[in-house]
């Protein structure tokens, strides 16, 4: 069974940093895409960024430049890096994992609250 939890969320100043884990437990790391997500009150969840098995990432317009994610395949771990914090990065943060090969099974933590104050 594979299990996703994160950790790292917290209350943090607008221009803050914070840098978010996602531990993985389960088969292999490796057989994933990996992504972080976050939904704010009253919003949809959206994507925020994603890293690919290989390495490839993409990220929302809204964080391009601002946060980074990363994985390390050897402590089961994806990390976003969040640099320059604004009110609106305000929501609770999910870890994604989709396997890429079959069958494609898709996984989700249970969330971090990060919280931005001005």
């Amino acid at each position: 069974q594979v299990q996703l939890v994160e950790s790292g969320g917290d209350l943090v100043q607008s221009g803050g940093s914070l840098r978010l884990s996602c531990t993985y437990s389960g088969s292999s790391i490796s057989l994933y895409n990996m992504a972080w997500y976050r939904q704010a009150p009253g919003k949809q969840r959206e994507l925020v960024a994603k890293i690919t098995f290989d390495g490839r990432t993409n990220y929302a317009d809204s964080v391009k430049g601002r946060f980074t994610i990363s994985r390390d395949n050897t402590k089961n771990t994806v990390y976003v890096q969040m640099n320059s914090l604004k009110l609106e990065d305000t929501a609770i943060y999910y870890c994604n994992a989709q396997r890429i090969i079959s069958p494609m099974n898709e996984y989700w933590g249970q969330g971090t609250q990060v919280t931005v104050s001005s």
